[in-house]
């Protein structure tokens, strides 16, 4: 077996066995370990960034939460995106929708640009089309993304310490179940308060299988803005020809700090590189997955990779395509200034 192979195949055992470690509703507390910082050339990197995956307080954490205590709050996290001279992010929260928070930032930080998403978990009831029209119709129109299931995602669940807890499932026998098309309907069909924009569609934890039976049916009820959830981590692990196929269909491939910084590494710089150069910088979205607790910021969490990738030979323009254009492409708003 090529030593590359071996190595991704050990990595990504040990991730899962990471997450596996730890049961599915208990509440989740990230061990204490030095948190690295990136460079002020890193941070240069950021200019005009969008990180579509950013978790932020407030949020829940306890014993009947399944995700780890946040680090920052979303007031704190755009007055650190303010001085990064970032765009703006997305407000990531498994349990909830986040265009009230979203609006409540922008109020508060004038010059960030907070966005919000909805993830269709059991708390909003699953796949659930009355919580994507109350998402649209939020005050301000800044809802935006719409994620299958997450944290409740029979994938999701399926490979944890506690598998026969209720879950949200979007297929049955290699098909998409009826309530999973109408969800997309819905998607495809409401348009943001104030706004009158509409909204992106993100694939959540569902497996890569099932990714790609969601993309292929939400191009069929017309959403053009798809992006896969850290398709090469877990729970997804999807493999490059399966990006290949969400790439051909339109899709955007996120890749994301969180697996590829820290001590759990899933994803190497080297293997992002790889996936760079087969899919082009075009169809590739970067963000943190971050904002938890011992862990780096989520604008430190995506200087970080920047920073990484540039040095095995990422150029500044491609990086600036998958951090500031790709994402304003998909959240459907103008692109960044020229620099």
């Amino acid at each position: 077996m090529p030593k590359s192979i071996s190595r991704r195949l050990c990595l990504l055992a040990g991730a899962a066995l990471l997450l596996s470690a730890t049961p599915v509703g208990a509440q989740v507390v990230l061990p204490a370990r030095p948190i690295p910082v990136p460079t002020a050339a890193d941070r240069t990197l950021l200019q005009d960034a969008i990180d579509i995956h950013a978790h932020l307080d407030p949020d829940s954490f306890g014993p009947n939460s399944a995700q780890a205590a946040r680090r920052l709050d979303v007031i704190q996290m755009a007055q650190r995106a303010r001085r990064a001279g970032m765009r703006g992010f997305v407000i990531k929260q498994h349990y909830d929708q986040t265009a009230q928070l979203s609006y409540i930032t922008r109020q508060q930080v004038p010059g960030i640009e907070a966005f919000g998403q909805l993830c269709l978990n059991l708390t909003v009831g699953g796949l659930n089309v009355a919580a994507i029209q109350h998402f649209a119709e939020v005050k301000g129109g800044f809802a935006r993304i719409v994620a299958m299931p997450t944290w409740d995602s029979e994938n999701n669940i399926r490979s944890s310490n506690n598998p026969n807890r209720p879950f949200v499932a979007v297929s049955r026998n290699g098909e998409l179940l009826p309530e999973t098309k109408a969800a997309i309907a819905a998607i495809a069909a409401v348009r943001t308060r104030d706004t009158g924009t509409s909204l992106a569609l993100s694939t959540g934890h569902i497996s890569a299988a099932e990714a790609l039976l969601v993309i292929r049916e939400a191009k069929l009820q017309g959403i053009d803005r798809i992006v896969v959830t850290h398709a090469a981590g877990p729970p997804v692990n999807m493999t490059l020809d399966q990006m290949r196929e969400a790439v051909g269909m339109g899709a955007y491939i996120e890749y994301v700090g969180g697996f590829a910084i820290g001590e759990h590494i899933v994803t190497t710089p080297g293997q992002m590189l790889e996936a760079i150069r087969a899919l082009g910088p075009e169809h590739i979205i970067i963000s943190s997955d971050g904002g938890q607790m011992n862990r780096p910021y989520p604008d430190d969490m995506m200087a970080l990779i920047a920073g990484q990738l540039r040095r095995v030979g990422v150029t500044n323009a491609e990086l600036r395509m998958m951090m500031a254009e790709n994402p304003a492409k998909l959240l459907g708003i103008a692109p960044p200034p020229k620099r």
